[in-house]
């Protein structure tokens, strides 16, 4: 459907047929041959929407679906009721069912690796329980001018006052019994059941670290650091890298951006007395806890530093296999080559945003590498984030 164009878009409304998904928790519509990135909506459906950015000479614009005219079969009523147009930016699929959800999300890697990888590759995302609401286990509140918590709205730094997330885990502290002072209030609760609330990075409630455990063994880890926030993301993203990546004994390995030693941690297991790990972490937060999570493992060596500037001081030699996690903008091209130098006949690459893995893809093409197989895990329910396990082979 077309109509005028006004030079001023933000806050027209048109009616649009809406086209695919696309990453960031939108879908694509157009407008008078101009890109329409649209949120609350679902492939194959017509809406009415309102422009939110955008003018005349835009390349492409955003807007919100305010009106369905044509549902989708996959379409819900959201359950959350800071879940729309203007509302909460945390959640992008409430208005869409989970298997429908890993449909999108698997769409999007998919269309990620072949525009940026030329991979043409089915995705199939899989289900991880809980996989709806009640599974984020860490969180963190912006408290607004009145001294309540809340979250931002989408791409705005306003605040939103929530009185409850429902994707939070039912036993978070509840930030929500007094007005605060602080700017930030952060709430998390362990595997193992450590709850702890923050505010501005002090404790309040419980203490600055927690436990956590993954297949019986037990890790240290910063309430404020970095941990998976589903439930059961560790212990799935561990199998499936052990899965693809095979340590065996007497084997070195390389884990990059290590963390808190979650990964080291077992692949220090597997290869043995006779093998070798070289865990690479830049954040001095999580060194100090991989530290004590990987003390009775004395065949992990903890290098502390950016990991692109490590690796072009260390000597290089054979690897192998290397585990990369790193953060959601990628390895990129300085670090993956410093990998291919090292020649490891695998590389399992875990990454959280699938255009910086469909670009790192790209390059670790460029030497030598190809893609062999690739899981993705739906461990951020209602949200257009997804986890990717991928196993790339020397050819």
């Amino acid at each position: 459907m077309t109509a005028p164009v006004p030079a001023e878009l933000a806050g027209s409304e048109v009616v649009l047929d809406v086209g695919p998904v696309a990453h960031g928790g939108h879908c694509v519509a157009r407008w008078d041959g101009r890109v329409v990135f649209v949120r609350h909506s679902l492939p194959g459906e017509t809406v009415r929407v309102r422009v939110t950015e955008g003018t005349e000479s835009s390349r492409f614009v955003r807007a919100d679906a305010i009106e369905v005219l044509r549902p989708s079969p996959g379409r819900v009523e959201a359950p959350c009721p800071y879940a729309g147009p203007g509302l909460c930016g945390g959640c992008d699929w409430q208005h869409a069912t989970p298997a429908t959800q890993r449909e999108l999300l698997g769409a999007v890697v998919a269309e990620q690796l072949a525009r940026l990888a030329g991979i043409e590759r089915e995705v199939v995302v899989e289900a991880v329980a809980p996989e709806d609401l009640g599974w984020r286990t860490r969180l963190g509140w912006t408290v607004d001018a009145q001294g309540r918590p809340g979250l931002h709205r989408h791409r705005s730094h306003d605040v939103l006052p929530v009185d409850r997330c429902l994707i939070a885990a039912p036993d978070l502290p509840d930030a929500h019994t007094r007005t605060w002072s602080a700017g930030h209030v952060d709430v998390a609760v362990s595997s193992l059941g450590d709850t702890v609330l923050l505010a501005d990075g002090d404790a309040v409630q419980g203490r600055a670290r927690v436990r956590e455990r993954v297949h019986e063994r037990d890790f240290r880890v910063s309430a404020a650091g970095f941990w998976q926030v589903h439930p059961a993301a560790a212990r799935t993203l561990v199998d499936a890298v052990l899965s693809y990546g095979r340590p065996a004994p007497g084997e070195r390995v390389a884990d990059l951006y290590a963390g808190v030693g979650l990964f080291s941690a077992f692949l220090g297991d597997a290869v043995g007395a006779d093998g070798s790990v070289l865990a690479v972490e830049g954040d001095p937060r999580a060194v100090k806890d991989a530290r004590r999570n990987l003390h009775d493992l004395p065949q992990v060596r903890i290098e502390a530093g950016r990991v692109g500037d490590m690796l072009a001081r260390l000597p290089i030699t054979p690897l192998d296999l290397v585990v990369l996690d790193p953060p959601r903008a990628g390895a990129r091209a300085a670090v993956v080559g410093q990998i291919a130098a090292r020649a490891p006949s695998r590389v399992v690459y875990v990454a959280c945003d699938p255009a910086a893995l469909a670009r790192d893809i790209a390059t670790f093409t460029e030497q030598g590498y190809a893609l062999s197989d690739l899981r993705a895990f739906a461990l951020f329910p209602m949200t257009h984030h997804v986890e990717c396990v991928a196993l790339l082979t020397r050819g």
